[in-house]
């Protein structure tokens, strides 16, 4: 790999680290302020709106200038973010401040993956970010269970000139790692791709979004790779509130140690990430569905988990399913969007269905919570949704291919 790919690795890390150290302390903030239990899973609903109100916009955005410069911006508008809560301002509305520069942020850092590299390394390089990113998620979430601890952290109210409380030295030290990635974003290489110019006028970047959106759904390999991922990342962020709820019922964690809980789940996705790089071929992307039906099955024995040292074998197998099987389906996502509408809009229609994904998922568990079902309840409800919706995914895609191969044939015998 070139040294530009282990530059935009940095500068991924430090501002996923950021994002996930950040929810952990909001959740403890809405805590403190003794808000309701179901604004806990609205944080990523609030965070994740701007993927989906903007979709039409950051995709062009991201196409029109270069992808370092991009994700400069987006760094910055998070450090708005962090200043805000800082300030007082309510966590839900700081945290939606710092999706919207998340929302810009994603079209420019997947999408410089494929114009810096050949496509023929694509699962490789999305091994790498997914492994890169769930090693973010991991320190990110047991960094924000170390900032929630005023013991941990009071020690350092008196080095920070800006900082008088613990609270505040958290933010502090969150908006420093979103400094750190922005530092990294300024040495991201120029690929040299040509850009296109923004549009002034809005209802023609709908127009064109909506376009690009009805054209990869109609791609028969990219509505199945669009499938998977948007459930994979609905899933996935479903399943973090999941994990913090699961270990303070059926293990006694309070929250610090319930979000380090979710790293466990982060180092089998790494590791699955890992493997998937490693074994699976662009060509052979779609073999790996399979995974997530076992990911769904394997979800509901939480329910009848109770030891520590089990929980975390278990929670490292889910993440191993879910890793090997999102990574290359994310690779084909991009290989398919790419070659049909450009990088930046590409990665655009993939956010809009992914945090659409996310939004419903986690509404739904809030109004489950807000309702009081049981965690076991959530859990089987959870687990035998993903299992079923892969199952129909599979059998779309084998429908697919048999439609594929008889063209093909009628084709080969004109000739």
């Amino acid at each position: 790999m070139p040294l530009g790919f282990y530059i935009i690795m940095a500068a991924q890390f430090f501002s996923a680290l950021a994002d996930n150290a950040l929810l952990i302390a909001a959740i403890a903030l809405l805590r403190d302020m003794q808000a309701p239990a179901e604004q806990e899973p609205l944080l990523k609903l609030f965070f994740t709106i701007s993927y989906v109100a903007l979709a039409a916009f950051v995709g062009a955005f991201a196409d029109s200038m270069p992808k370092w410069r991009v994700m400069l911006i987006s760094n910055t508008v998070k450090i708005g973010g962090c200043v805000m809560m800082l300030l007082g301002a309510h966590p839900l509305l700081a945290y939606a401040v710092v999706g919207l520069g998340a929302a810009a942020y994603s079209p420019a850092k997947y999408g410089i993956l494929t114009e810096y590299l050949p496509h023929r390394l694509l699962v490789v390089a999305n091994g790498w970010i997914e492994g890169l990113t769930v090693g973010a998620i991991i320190l990110g979430t047991v960094l924000g269970g170390i900032l929630i601890r005023p013991d941990w952290v009071d020690p350092l109210v008196h080095l920070l000139p800006l900082a008088d409380t613990h609270f505040e030295v958290s933010i502090t030290m969150v908006g420093l790692l979103y400094l750190v990635a922005a530092g990294f974003n300024v040495y991201i290489p120029d690929t040299g791709v040509d850009h296109k110019p923004l549009k002034s006028n809005p209802l023609y970047l709908i127009h064109d979004f909506s376009h690009c959106l009805r054209l990869l759904w109609r791609d028969k390999l990219g509505q199945i790779s669009l499938a998977v991922t948007t459930l994979f990342w609905g899933a996935g962020a479903t399943l973090q509130f999941i994990v913090i709820k699961w270990a303070e019922h059926a293990l006694d964690f309070d929250l610090s140690k319930a979000s380090m809980l979710q790293g466990v789940v982060a180092v089998g996705v790494a590791l699955g990430a890992i493997l998937a790089a490693r074994l699976v071929s662009l060509r052979d992307s779609v073999k790996v569905i399979p995974m997530g039906i076992a990911m769904g099955l394997i979800v509901m024995v939480m329910t009848v988990v109770h030891d520590v040292n089990v929980a975390m074998v278990l929670l490292m197998l889910i993440g191993g399913c879910a890793g090997f099987f999102v990574v290359p389906m994310n690779a084909l996502l991009q290989h398919r969007g790419h070659i049909l509408m450009g990088a930046g809009h590409s990665i655009a229609v993939q956010n809009f269905n992914e945090n659409l994904s996310i939004l419903a998922m986690t509404g739904v568990y809030a109004l489950l919570i807000a309702f009081d079902l049981s965690v076991d309840a959530v859990i089987v409800a959870f687990g035998l949704f993903v299992a079923g919706t892969m199952l129909v995914i599979k059998h779309l895609h084998e429908a697919n291919q048999r439609q594929f191969d008889s063209v093909a044939l009628l084709d080969e015998l004109k000739h």
